[in-house]
C-alpha cells in the first residue's frame, strides 16, 4: 500500500483515465482485503472519459469492452481487436 497516502480522512492513490471507444463499457471496482468483492460498477458511452483512483478500498478495477486506459505505465485499449 505504498501508493496511499492520507491527508485527515481522505485516502489518495494512482488512477487511471478510462475513455469508452464504444457504447456500453463497463467498469467494475474490486474490493481490497481477505475476500475480494464487487463493490461499484459504472457504464461509459462512446466518448465519455472517467478519472479512476484506486483507494483504501478499491485494489482493481476490470473493464470490460473497447476502452483506450491511461496509465503512469502508458497507454493501453482493452477489448477485442477488429480481424
Amino acid at each position: 500500500m505504498e501508493e496511499i497516502y492520507r491527508a485527515g480522512n481522505e485516502v489518495f492513490g494512482d488512477f487511471i483515465i478510462v475513455k469508452a471507444l464504444e457504447d456500453g463499457v463497463t467498469l467494475i471496482g474490486l474490493t481490497r482485503g481477505k475476500d475480494t468483492k464487487f463493490h461499484h460498477t459504472e457504464k461509459l458511452d462512446k466518448g465519455e472519459v472517467m478519472l479512476v483512483q484506486f483507494t483504501a478500498h478499491t485494489s482493481a478495477m476490470k473493464i470490460r469492452g473497447k476502452a483506450e486506459i491511461l496509465t503512469k505505465h502508458g497507454l493501453l485499449t482493452s477489448g477485442r481487436d477488429e480481424e
